[in-house]
């Protein structure tokens, strides 16, 4: 465990010396939630316990914020291989399991910091919620936050180049984040895209967001189906991490060193 602190201390400390990475880091969500969800809203009725389609789509904007800055919070580990800095930390003695798993937990943290900034605007939202949904939301967001980190964490195990990771994440995740339902309900959408958001991890992460703080009835999976799914993948993601991290920097396989995607 110590080796897991230390790594997420190492993280937090980076993240820490660079504040003004809190405010740019806003600018997206508030923009979605009171730029994008003004306009549409003036088209849209008032739904049951959201209050308008800027609380119906406040979940889904702090998991935009959760999945953003948790996934590319892996960018640390292409900066570190790239100055070699990562090949000292596979060569230290701590274990390759912990590394993943601090540099997953470290992420989740930066997530949970930036998301936890989008709840001050939770007593502007008018929001039929009370406390308990409050706490419910908590959870959520720990373990979206943990899964959407272990994603960055897999993805960036096998990049070498700080240019191309970025984009390729956001040629991942942006997908994932529009097929979620988080902008709209998926109970009345196309039967296809009912079936594509089953197989998005990014939507059971947003529903269960949006089942603490709206209740059941706005949620489209069984809350115990997204708790599981999140967690499978996450343990899974964790794997295969620690599987990348195991064979090395050098290895001609599989190592990155040999990956194609370079700067």
């Amino acid at each position: 465990m110590k080796g897991v602190w230390a790594i997420v201390a190492l993280d937090m400390k980076r993240y820490l010396q660079e504040p003004m990475r809190l405010f740019p880091g806003l600018v997206q969500p508030l923009l979605y939630l009171f730029v994008l969800g003004t306009g549409l809203g003036a088209s849209m009725g008032r739904m049951p316990a959201a209050g308008d389609y800027r609380g119906f789509i406040f979940p889904g904007v702090i998991a935009l914020s959760l999945l953003f800055t948790a996934t590319f919070a892996g960018i640390s580990i292409v900066f570190d291989r790239q100055i070699g800095f990562f090949k000292a930390v596979l060569v230290a003695p701590v274990a390759r399991e912990s590394i993943a798993a601090g540099k997953i937990i470290g992420g989740a943290v930066q997530a949970l910091i930036q998301g936890g900034l989008l709840l001050l605007v939770v007593p502007f939202m008018h929001l039929n919620t009370d406390f308990l949904g409050i706490l419910l939301l908590i959870p959520a967001m720990v373990l979206a936050s943990l899964t959407f980190s272990a994603m960055g964490v897999a993805l960036a195990a096998r990049f070498t180049s700080a240019t191309v990771f970025p984009v390729v994440i956001n040629t991942v995740i942006l997908p994932m984040y529009f097929m979620s339902g988080a902008m709209y309900p998926l109970q009345p959408a196309p039967g296809w895209m009912q079936k594509l958001a089953h197989l998005d991890p990014v939507a059971y992460g947003v529903d269960l967001l949006r089942g603490a703080l709206l209740g059941r009835e706005h949620m489209f999976f069984n809350p115990w189906l997204s708790v599981s799914v999140l967690t499978v993948l996450l343990v899974l993601l964790a794997w295969v991490s620690v599987g990348i991290f195991k064979r090395g920097e050098e290895s001609e396989l599989t190592g990155p060193s040999k990956f194609p995607w370079r700067r």
